[in-house]
């Protein structure tokens, strides 16, 4: 594992999951976070009426986040923090859309991907439907998000990483059982 990439811990799985709000929480643990690269594009997309939209391009989308997620990440792998790092989604995730919207992932990418790694233990957070909500930024349908968690569970096993569901409580809840596991693991 690189120097000081085992307490970059990701939170991913689909949209309207509960990740943004789980980060919320985690901050007010006093834990860095990085917030979710694809919201940030989409808002900047929207103001400059721009075409890196996953409803207009896709493909420019996905290069969008890629190269700011390497960003963030670089960012974050700097902060000699010893304690974890949280990311609302990873490199992966961004591959994991390619794959779920039928794009080819360029070779640079899946290079990257395997040089760039996080802490080993990734958390997941299922669909739910009872949360789910369609918003500006948000327009897929809740059965995309079930296939979006499939897929990023998929790729995240595919490149080793070894995944947990986070259970479906509050937001409270959920911080606690993350830092247990943290804690249990360290």
């Amino acid at each position: 594992m690189e120097p000081n990439s085992s307490n970059l811990y990701i939170i991913t799985g689909g949209p309207g999951s509960g990740k943004t709000t789980l980060l919320e929480e985690l901050s007010k643990e006093n834990f860095i976070t990085a917030p979710e690269e694809g919201r940030r594009i989409i808002k900047e997309q929207l103001i400059s009426h721009g075409t890196g939209l996953p409803w207009i391009d896709r493909k420019y989308f996905a290069e969008l986040m890629f190269e700011a997620s390497l960003k963030t990440y670089e960012k974050m792998r700097s902060i000699s923090a010893a304690e974890a790092i949280f990311f609302d989604r990873g490199i992966l995730d961004t591959l994991g859309y390619l794959k779920l919207e039928n794009i080819l992932v360029p070779e640079e990418m899946e290079i990257k991907a395997k040089e760039l790694i996080y802490q080993k233990n990734v958390f997941i957070l299922p669909p739910w439907k009872e949360i789910y909500q369609n918003d500006e930024e948000r327009k897929q349908t809740f059965e995309v998000a079930i296939a979006t968690f499939e897929c990023m569970k998929e790729i995240y096993l595919e490149y080793g990483y070894h995944v947990i569901e986070v259970p479906k409580i509050t937001a409270e809840e959920r911080t606690q059982f993350i830092m247990e596991f943290i804690k249990r693991k360290s």
